[in-house]
Order: C-alpha cells, then structure tokens, then sequence
C-alpha cells in the first residue's frame, strides 16, 4: 500500500486561513496525501479573536500551536516574534517530519517557517510569489520565500513572470488564479438578514467595510492616516460601517485602539470584529457599497462582488488591479474625493462591468493535481535559472 504523502500548511492569520481552507479541505480529501496543520501568529492570541477555534470547527486537527507573537508591535518585537517562530517551527517541522511544506503569501511568520523548513530539507511549495506591495516588507519576505521554495503558484501570467525573473525555473512556477475567486463562487453566502443577525447589526441605505494595515515601510505614520480616515468617515451621512481589525504589524495595536474608541462613541452607525471569518466577510461584501482602507481583498475579491476598492496609500503600491479600484493618498481631501466618487451615480453604473483580473475557475483542483503530480519529484537543490538574452 502507497504511503501517503505530508502536506504541512503553515497559517498565522485569519485572511491566509481563509484562503488555504479550500486547498487544505481538498488535501483532507486526497487518496494520496495527508495533511497536516501549523498555528501560530495571531491565531493564538485572544487579542486577535483566538482564530485557531475556526480551524477546529471547520474539523481540521491543529498538530502543533507556535505561540511567537509578543504583546509589542514595534520593529523589535516583529523581530523577537520571528525569533520565537523559528525556534517553534524548528520543534514543529522535525517532530511533524512533512514531505512538503504549504506556505502562503508574506507574513513574518511565513518567513520564519520558510527558514527553518529550508535548514531541514523540508521542499517548500509557495503560493502568491511575484506581487509586490512596495509599502511593506512583507514584499521582501515574499521574495525570499520564492526563493527558498521548490514549487510555486501564482495567481496571474504577470506574477509568475516576475518569479522566474527571481530566478526560479519556469517548469516549476504554475499560474493558476486566486483562490479567493473559487471561495466566492463556491461559498453559500448569507442573506442580508442571516447576515445582520450574525454580525448583531443592522446595515443602513449605504454601507462601507474598512480594513486599515499599517505601511511597514513608513516610520509611525499609522495613526495620522488612520485618523484621516475616521475624520472622514464620521462626516457622511446615512454610512453605516464594518470594521475588521489590523493585524499584528507595526503600529497594528494602534489602530486597533482607535476603532475601538470610535466605535464606542459612535455605536449605531458602527460596528467592530477581530475577524468575521470567511464566510461573514464575504457575505459583507455583497451589501457594502465598497471596500475601504488597504487590505489586498479590496484587489483580489471586491472586484467580484462588482463594487468600488478605495485603496488608500502606498501598502499595496505594485499590485494588479481591477478598474473598480479607486487609489488615493492618505489625505482627508484625498479620501473624501475617493468616497464621493465611490457613491456618485457613474461609477455605480460604470463598476457593474468590473471584469476581476484574478478571476479563474478550478483553483484549488489545479493546485492539488499538480502537487499530486510532482510532490515525488521535488529536489532539494535548486539551479538559478537565468533569463535568455
């Protein structure tokens, strides 16, 4: 009998979660592979909605919890985290033993999995090499877990060309889309009301969901931003607003501190979450008129929903984008032009022909196939593949 193949999925955040969900239910499902699951990061902290219980209950086992994130959000304590992950993740990954190792996106605690699962020899597959988000950097995280890794999947023609440009060979780098594109069409979405109940609030004629990360690359400029914004927000009239929470970066507990205090003072038009999960999240898009702040799920999902992305300044600075995609600076006037361009009647009618640049059918069973196919076949050493002149 075929001994079954580890795949080891390393998640961190609730949104990276929600994206290896399908994949990891597919792998669950596998005859030839058996999956295996790594927490850390902000899934273990209670300041962050303790997320790890939503992979218990969509009926994953947790086979080792990393706890790295300390209470300081400050570049030092980025680093002492990264610290903590690969000393944890070295515990994990040897006593796990994978046959490969599934890591998503950018994220300091993907980074420090990368390293340590590339010190014992453990092939790396990466998913979503090639963006680029100049205001943070996770950008060059992401780099260097292409650079480590032996299998990659990437999410446009552009992105898997900017990865073999790093370097990588071409027959190893597979452009498949966004798994995201697959949640939305396969997902069962709650009515309006089934969502109103879920989130204990009542949306009003015009609604905006706000998701505000901090520019890791800019020194402290979280709070003035995100104060630009709030000053905004509190002017419009008949708004109500979802906010979903920063997470673990820099200046991340800052901003979190002044949602929490704008909406205590401003309880009917506003509501709150550490994360709405998957399911919430998605469902919020189809009764929001936009996306606002600078969350890459205004790029890659809200185009779907055929509604306006306010991306505010520089984090995602590089990325594809649909032309629903409305960028402005961190400026008050700026973000006020940005939302009043969202509401007026030509872009409500011209954002109903939004065509997502993502958008591709069959993800995650391309993704499975192909690691199926090749997961035998991996080598350890890699050849720089250079560029024909």
């Amino acid at each position: 009998m075929r001994i079954k193949r580890k795949v080891c999925f390393i998640t961190g955040t609730r949104a990276e979660y929600g994206l290896l969900c399908p994949l990891m239910e597919k792998v669950q499902q596998s005859l030839k592979l058996e999956i295996k699951v790594i927490a850390t990061g902000m899934h273990l902290s209670p300041e962050f909605g303790s997320t790890y219980k939503e992979i218990h209950k969509d009926g994953y086992k947790i086979d080792s919890k990393i706890e790295m994130l300390l209470s300081s959000d400050s570049d030092i304590g980025v680093i002492k985290s990264m610290g903590l992950g690969l000393i944890g993740f070295a515990d994990a990954l040897s006593d796990i033993n994978p046959d490969i190792v599934v890591i998503l996106g950018d994220r300091f605690e993907s980074f420090s999995a990368a390293i340590a699962a590339t010190v014992l020899k453990i092939p790396i597959v990466h998913l979503y090499g090639g963006e680029t988000t100049e205001g943070a950097y996770d950008e060059s995280f992401r780099h260097s877990i292409t650079k480590m890794s032996h299998m990659h999947f990437t999410s446009a023609e552009n992105y898997r060309n900017r990865v073999i440009q790093l370097g990588e060979h071409p027959d190893s780098v597979f452009n498949v889309g966004y798994i995201g594109i697959d949640n939305i069409r396969k997902s069962k979405l709650l009515s309006r009301l089934e969502f109103e109940r879920s989130i204990n609030f009542k949306l009003s004629k015009r609604n905006l969901l706000i998701t505000f990360h901090p520019v890791t690359l800019e020194s402290s400029t979280a709070k003035l931003q995100f104060s630009n914004l709030l000053n905004v927000i509190e002017k419009l009239k008949g708004t109500n607003v979802i906010f979903t929470k920063a997470n673990a970066d820099n200046d991340g507990r800052a901003v979190n501190r002044m949602i929490d205090e704008y909406v205590d003072e401003h309880k009917e038009t506003s509501c709150v979450f550490d994360s709405l999960g998957r399911l919430r999240y998605l469902s919020a898009m189809q009764y929001v008129d936009g996306v606002v702040g600078n969350s890459s799920s205004g790029l890659t999902e809200a185009p779907s929903f055929k509604i306006g992305t306010i991306n505010i300044g520089d984090r995602q600075k590089g990325r594809i984008r649909a032309s629903s995609v409305i960028d402005c600076t961190p400026e008050e006037e700026d973000i006020n032009s940005a939302i009043k361009k969202l509401y007026s009647l030509e872009f409500s009618n011209f954002v109903k022909n939004t065509t997502n640049p993502f958008g591709s059918k069959g993800v995650v069973k391309r993704i499975i196939n192909i690691i199926e196919l090749n997961i035998d076949n991996l080598i350890l050493k890699k050849s720089f593949y250079d560029l024909k002149k």
